[in-house]
């Protein structure tokens, strides 16, 4: 490890001094990017260009050329990286806000955060190391057009045009307006059609009809390619109509490359080209494989180096060294745009300090954010805001005192975090009484009860048990020190000290004790960390999260004998940023709802934070409770169990608020029958609890919007890997929504009337319905309406939307106050694909334009005709 610091701080100093004395042309700065990035990769080997080709890409110390790994995330907030960052709401719970300001000034704060981290990686030798790069692999894009998808939460949600308009604001805000320099750089993703399931991801084939291209899964990725000048794009697992998505004739070469001119780097999405040849079997080995995407334009490996048999396609004929050079002269066509190879000096943000971490304005813009984001779905007679004066709150759930379930995936970790308990608590003071139950499980109702066993632990004659610490991450050689530990309760910052001169990070640790059984019947020990650990019993393994750890703490049941001995042996690994690792105990119990709600008869009001978490969906993921599988759902139903908790509640007669977390549509067709008041809260990020607690206490007018259908019942949704869009999202479905697309209450009220209605009914190509709409809030709180603008299309045998959107604008109005707003609407937007003209095209007939609040909220209206 000592040895790759010196050597990159080595790289860096070569640099220094061949800069210095100009010696090769690409060092010179006046020169363009792609001038400086053709010089330099004329100066490579075959086997150094290949090298570049790698998402970890080696230094070539000759050129002063430093390690660079181009793996970093910024989904909302830069993510797994070991500084503390400033965690905005869930992409999901971004896009509710319908606001594409405040995520610009979200992706602008963010890339701040990143430039801090890059150069003090630099400073600190970090540099080349995963996740300190300024080359991040986000935006997700792709269209949640199912909400059983496990990554859907990774999404603007289930809407074309709200989703390239979040995301053109997102691109901008990341890199910037600086005519020379990048601030940083940002990635479309998954290119193009590509939206689960994910168990399957790896292997299935789709090929939509043409129309649903263009009009679905296109659309976004065009708004950043052509609009937004996004600097990447990632290709997607699956194929598409037999070829794999990062070597498309279609996707990659006619469509991007040629018809969108897009000039950016290609990454495959991880371990994306090894699929080619294990999984899709469309080619025989490697090689083939590598340069057949690289042929289409893919010019970067995540994985496990696939790329690295382009040396021998060269040499077999299978792709030209020209070829190859294309593809490395647009990755350092980029690192020259980051100002990477230049004087820090002329950099514009180069000089970025540690202290716009979790700066004060970063964190009030999250909980800005955050309080947008909420979504008010029900509030039966005005139960909502409820008083700060009540004696006593009963607050319940699996997601009350969730921090996991807060901060989403894709994640940074804030150095502090909020949740629902702790944001009433603050809320209310002492003078309320607060009281928490976690009270059920996402899917069940059998909870553990914590018991103190540590009199129980012993190695050989101590109580408690042998710990091992280890200067490398897998427990490798004799441990550098020993000692006796009465538990396994350890939390470290990062950079803490474990044991003498031992540090928090790239370390590993072995804890090993006998348990003698207090009793016959069963015990169940509960192990959580960061990173990884093991847990074996009696030498065998029982639990592994070794490499796969962000669901939460792990359990595992033990029958037990009275008086008999069981060896516990605990190992555990930590990388880098905050070390813990925990092991508790504790029996099982089945709690008894009706008990529960009797219990509290007292209480003023039950307050039930449930719903679902990125313990149960998310990418690929080890996941098989009732209702999940594998990342995704197999129902979108609320676990029953929840439910009849609520039912328990129901039957005081008290007040229940619930809170429902999630990253995708729940049905919940009991609660919005008998539950007086449903709050949607998303993942929202660090400040999720105050901005809920603000929201029920009335400190904060809730204002988000649904950015995807909220459907009633399984039984609307068809099959889960059929990617046609009929029947599909709030543009096609023909059933009754739960709560529609668009759609999210206020405590306020507004009345919508024509400025100025459009006079003219008859448009063709290339004209702009010109429209005005005046909005009065009517009602007696200060609030933020989001006006939506949809149009209807002519309904025949051909597939056209029901309704589409295509405007919306947040505006803050006060109380009794008024707000004008100008709506134009360019008619070519309304082309469609038409497969005998093999282009898109204006479809003539009878139109519809309604505004309103929400996809089926038409306060105003108007019909008109389109002529082709």
């Amino acid at each position: 490890m000592q040895s790759k610091k010196y050597l990159i701080i080595l790289s860096f100093l070569t640099f220094s001094i061949l800069s210095h004395a100009q010696t090769y042309k690409f060092q010179d700065d006046r020169l363009s990017a792609e001038e400086r990035s053709e010089n330099l990769v004329s100066l490579l080997s075959l086997e150094e260009k290949v090298g570049q080709m790698l998402n970890a890409a080696p230094a070539i110390p000759r050129l002063g050329i430093p390690a660079y790994d181009w793996w970093n995330e910024v989904l909302h907030g830069v993510a797994r990286t070991p500084y503390y960052t400033t965690v905005f709401p869930q992409a999901i719970a971004m896009a509710a806000t319908f606001n594409p300001d405040a995520l610009n000034k979200m992706a602008d704060y963010a890339a701040l955060e990143g430039r801090a981290i890059y150069n003090d990686a630099i400073k600190t030798g970090k540099s080349g190391q995963r996740y300190v790069g300024l080359t991040y692999w986000t935006p997700n894009i792709n269209i949640f057009r199912d909400p059983r998808w496990g990554r859907g939460q990774e999404t603007y949600g289930e809407d074309p045009y709200l989703t390239g308009t979040l995301g053109k604001a997102f691109v901008k805000g990341l890199q910037g307006d600086d005519p020379k320099y990048l601030k940083a750089a940002a990635c479309a993703k998954h290119y193009a059609v590509h939206s689960g399931p994910e168990p399957s991801r790896h292997v299935f084939n789709v090929s939509p009809t043409m129309y649903d291209l263009w009009d679905t899964y296109l659309p976004a990725f065009k708004d950043l390619v052509v609009d937004a000048k996004v600097a990447g794009v990632m290709c997607a697992y699956n194929a598409f109509k037999g070829q794999p998505c990062c070597a498309s004739d279609d996707l990659m070469t006619d469509i991007l490359r040629n018809q969108w001119q897009f000039k950016g780097y290609v990454t495959s999405d991880c371990w994306a080209i090894d699929d080619f040849y294990k999984n899709h079997k469309t080619h025989p080995d490697a090689a083939s494989a590598a340069a057949d995407a690289v042929i289409h334009g893919t010019d970067i490996d995540c994985g496990t180096a696939a790329y690295k048999a382009l040396v021998d396609a060269v040499k077999q004929g299978k792709i030209s060294e020209k070829q190859i050079d294309i593809s490395v002269q647009r990755l350092f066509t980029i690192r020259f745009r980051l100002g990477m190879f230049d004087d820090v000096a002329k950099v514009k943000y180069a000089q970025t300090p540690k202290s716009v971490l979790e700066s004060q304005a970063h964190q009030a813009h999250a909980l800005k954010m955050a309080r947008e984001s909420m979504v008010l779905l029900k509030n039966q007679n005005q139960i909502l805001p409820l008083s700060k004066n009540l004696k006593k709150i009963v607050v319940l759930g699996p997601n009350a005192d969730n921090t996991i379930a807060v901060l989403g995936n894709y994640n940074g970790i804030p150095s502090t975090t909020i949740t629902a308990l702790k944001g009433i608590q603050d809320k209310v003071g002492a003078q309320t009484q607060v009281v928490y139950e976690q009270a059920v499980n996402f899917t069940n109702d059998t909870l553990l009860r914590y018991i103190n066993l540590d009199n129980y632990f012993s190695f050989e004659g101590k109580q408690g048990f042998k710990a091992e610490y280890f200067d490398n991450q897998n427990l490798s050689g004799l441990p550098i020190f020993v000692r006796n530990e009465k538990s396994i309760q350890n939390f470290w910052q990062e950079g803490q000290i474990v044991v003498n001169n031992l540090k928090a990070y790239n370390f590993s640790a072995r804890y090993t004790a006998d348990y003698k059984a207090h009793e016959t019947g069963e015990i169940t020990f509960e192990l959580e960390g960061d990173d990884g650990y093991k847990f074996f019993i009696n030498g065998k393994e029982v639990l592994n999260a070794w490499t796969r750890n962000r669901w939460g703490a792990k359990t595992f049941k033990l029958a037990i004998e009275k008086d008999k001995v069981y060896r516990l042996v605990v190992e555990y690994q930590q990388t880098e940023g905050k070390a813990s690792i925990q092991l508790r105990t504790g029996t099982r119990y089945k709690q008894d709802f009706d008990a529960l709600a009797k219990k509290h008869q007292d209480a003023d009001a039950f307050i039930f934070v449930g719903g679902i978490s990125p313990q149960l969906e998310g990418e690929e993921m080890p996941v098989n409770y009732p209702g999940f599988n594998g990342g995704d759902r197999t129902s979108i139903l609320l676990p029953q169990v929840q439910t009849d908790l609520m039912k328990a509640l129901k039957k005081t007669q008290k007040p229940i608020v619930f809170v429902m977390m999630t990253g995708s549509a729940i049905a919940t067709p009991w609660e919005a029958a008998h539950v007086p008041a449903i709050i949607n809260a998303w993942y929202a990020g660090q400040s999720a609890g105050t901005a809920i607690a603000d929201v029920i206490f009335g400190d904060y007018n809730p204002s988000g919007k649904l950015p995807l259908t909220f459907y009633a019942s399984d039984k609307d949704l068809p099959d889960f890997e059929d990617y046609n869009m009929a029947n599909r999202t709030y543009k096609y479905f023909k059933g009754k929504a739960l709560f529609p697309f668009g759609y999210g209450l206020s405590y306020t009220n507004f009345n919508y009337t024509w400025d100025n209605k459009p006079s003219q009914n008859v448009y063709k190509e290339n004209e702009i319905i010109n429209t005005a709409v005046n909005i009065k809030n009517i009602g007696n709180k200060d609030g933020d309406e989001v006006l939506q603008v949809y149009i209807k299309y002519p309904q025949s045998d051909k597939l056209l939307p029901l309704k589409e959107l295509r405007y919306y604008k947040r505006l803050s109005i006060n109380q009794k106050q008024s707000a004008n707003t100008k709506i134009n609407i360019p008619i070519n937007d309304l082309k469609k694909w038409d497969d005998t003209k093999q282009a898109l095209t204006l479809v003539s007939g009878k139109y519809g334009l309604f505004i309103g609040s929400h996809s089926e909220d038409a306060k105003l209206n108007f019909e008109f005709f389109v002529q082709n």
